[in-house]
């Protein structure tokens, strides 16, 4: 039998009982009808399971209301919160006194208990009582026998044990209340607004996790699984909602949470091999109120992080530094020096290991550089460039380690990733790696040596997986013995050689370069002349001077000459006053020792003595003492020549800067 309400919205009840039990409660439950729906159903055991199951698994249920043993073995193995009617000692009293008017013996059988108050009253209700219980319908059944067989005709008990005295014609007196069962129902009914809430909760909860990548499962106090989301129903291999309820301990050892749920810390970044795959795994209590009322456990795909380092990696790089540009093609010129030098990047290319370029300062190290990264199998993935010469000391360490917050004074809030974290999985290009301190040298040895690098201010080793290419315009060989550069390191370095030919070695390329910078620098202007008709009215006068600044002196004097035909509209309608005056190098006919060559034939990258002393003297004295434009002329830094004067005794009264401040910026 049942009675149902309609679905108004309300709570729902679920009264689960024998039969006399129903009738006790039908006379309260009209009071009940405004605050909830009840349905009331007579089944007991797998009968009343059969039915608790299909009402929760249609979401027609709140909570369910029993007694005795029903009550116990609902709550053992439904989801949905169970409230019992109880029995209290007022309740056995009334009983006891209704009993006695039939009979001077009375048994009490009750569900998994005994009442040891009852044998020190007895005496004053002048009754003989005998109590017994159970746990099963077949064991209150025995009971209730064993007694009739004592003598005892009149027994209390709950429901099933009432039914048992009438199929022996005997007298049971049901041992519930009215008000037994009022509390019960006010029990269920608060059970069931809290289910309510927490239901909300988990499906806003779950209704999050479902849009979630990772795999993620959350578990009450008990380690009760309460919400899954399809990523981790497929890692564990179960439809949808077969796990809720269940201890996850039991469904997967690994994804256990008791720890977390015992301690109250979380448990982050832990390893976790599931299924043959390695997986990162966070740990973390849920509180409320400041109690631990549940844990959550979320599960990343080691690929997939490693996935994301380098897109995030690569997304920081790009953001605050040009990526690669050049290709081979990029580099002009058919010359037999310079098709050999395409010829050996592309070879070394095709391999990971280790590149050194040699050079004068202007031959397109970098351009090379960036052009072995794009044809090898690093291509697409950062490409992290630093001239080594540019920082000092304590900061070329901070740029190419990174460092942990607090490390030094000024250190970044949060730490700094290092250039060698920041090229992972790409390429790393050292330039002028000649002016590395030998500090950092050592550092830089061991980094190539066991791919792995530590931050300043942390002991915590940090991977890498990355291809280095150095490059130098100083002769390496020479500074091992003078204690500059670590021979160790050298040889390290040293596994491909790359030398780059001055432009002095590759005259015949010298045409094409020059209009491809004239062609460039009038696109900028977006003025619509031929390339050829500025430079081949100087090819004789570019062709004969030495070029001691390279590629990059060369690119210097095209713009020179193009902003000139700008005004003049001509190079032979240029006043030659003004084109010897503004091109002063066109108009040279220098010594050999213009561009000597030094022990590593490599023009100024040689430089030493009084070549070096003549150089530098001839530069200056071409730009009326002007530090700033020789150094450009000779395809160097501001700071190299400057370097340059002081180790060759040069005074400071040799040349002087456009502000008159070069020293203390240098």
């Amino acid at each position: 039998m049942a009675l149902g309400y309609p679905n108004t919205g309300r709570l729902r009840l679920c009264f689960l009982s024998y039969r006399h039990l129903t009738r006790l409660a039908r006379a309260v439950l009209d009071e009940y009808a405004q605050r909830a729906e009840i349905e009331v159903i007579d089944q007991a055991y797998e009968a009343a399971l059969a039915v608790a199951r299909e009402r929760e698994a249609s979401g027609a249920v709140d909570a369910f209301v029993s007694a005795g043993a029903n009550a116990s073995y609902l709550r053992s193995t439904v989801k949905s919160p169970v409230a019992t009617i109880k029995v209290g000692g007022y309740d056995i009293l009334l009983a006891l006194l209704k009993a006695r008017e039939r009979s001077n013996r009375v048994g009490i059988v009750m569900h998994r208990r005994i009442i040891p108050e009852l044998d020190a009253i007895k005496g004053l209700l002048r009754t003989e009582v005998e109590q017994g219980c159970y746990e099963t319908p077949d064991e209150a059944v025995a009971c209730v026998k064993d007694m009739a067989e004592r003598g005892f005709p009149v027994i209390i008990g709950s429901s099933v044990v009432v039914e048992a005295t009438e199929r022996l014609g005997m007298e049971g007196i049901l041992a519930y209340s009215v008000a037994g069962v009022r509390q019960g129902l006010d029990d269920a009914l608060e059970m069931a607004r809290i289910a309510r809430l927490e239901n909300a909760r988990y499906s806003q909860l779950n209704g999050v996790l479902r849009n979630v990548q990772e795999a993620v499962l959350a578990v009450d106090p008990a380690d009760r699984v309460t919400a899954v989301n399809p990523a981790m129903e497929a890692l564990l291999g179960f439809p949808p909602n077969a796990i809720l309820g269940r201890v996850a301990a039991e469904v997967a050892p690994e994804l256990s949470l008791r720890g977390v749920l015992g301690s109250g810390e979380a448990e982050k970044g832990s390893v976790l091999t599931f299924r043959r795959r390695d997986w990162i795994a966070n740990r973390i209590p849920i509180r409320e109120h400041g109690q631990v009322t549940g844990a959550m456990i979320t599960v990343y795909d080691a690929r997939a992080i490693s996935e994301a380092d380098v897109s995030l990696r690569s997304q920081t790089r790009r953001r605050s530094n040009r990526t690669t540009r050049y290709t081979l093609d990029d580099i002009r010129g058919d010359s037999p020096a310079i098709e050999q030098a395409r010829a050996t990047a592309r070879r070394f290319a095709a391999s990971d290991l280790t590149v050194l370029i040699s050079g004068d300062s202007g031959t397109g190290k970098e351009l090379f550089a960036q052009a072995i990264h794009n044809l090898g199998p690093r291509a697409g993935r950062p490409f992290v460039a630093i001239n080594c010469s540019a920082f000092p000391d304590s900061l070329l360490e901070s740029e190419l380690f990174g460092h942990e917050e607090g490390a030094f004074t000024g250190a970044r809030k949060g730490g700094k990733v290092g250039l060698f974290e920041a090229a992972h999985t790409g390429t790393l290009f050292l330039d002028e790696i000649g002016d590395m301190p030998l500090a950092l040298q050592t550092r830089l040895l061991r980094v190539l040596q066991e791919r792995e690098i530590v931050r300043l201010g942390s002991v915590v080793p940090v991977p890498v997986d990355l291809r280095v290419i150095a490059a130098t315009h100083q002769p390496l060989e020479e500074l091992v013995p003078q204690r500059a550069f670590r021979a160790d390191l050298l040889y390290r370095l040293n596994t491909l050689r790359l030398r780059l030919p001055p432009l002095c070695d590759r005259v015949e390329d010298v045409p094409v370069l020059a209009e491809g910078f004239v062609a460039a620098c009038l696109e900028r202007t977006g003025l619509r002349l031929a390339p050829s008709v500025v430079v081949d009215p100087l090819k004789s006068r570019l062709a004969s001077y030495r070029w001691p600044g390279n590629v990059r002196e060369l690119e210097n004097i095209c713009e020179r000459l193009t902003m000139l035909v700008l005004q003049f509209g001509t190079v032979e309608d240029i006043p030659a006053g003004i084109l010897r005056h503004d091109c002063p190098e066109l108009f040279l006919e220098p010594p050999a020792q213009d561009r000597p060559t030094g022990r590593n034939g490599h023009g100024a990258a040689g430089w030493d003595g009084n070549d070096a002393r003549d150089v530098i003297e001839n530069a200056l004295s071409r730009n009326h003492g002007n530090r700033a434009d020789a150094a450009r002329q000779l395809g160097i830094s501001r700071a190299t020549l400057w370097r340059r004067m002081r180790q060759l005794g040069l005074g400071a009264s040799l040349g002087a800067s456009t502000d008159g401040n070069d020293a203390a910026r240098d």
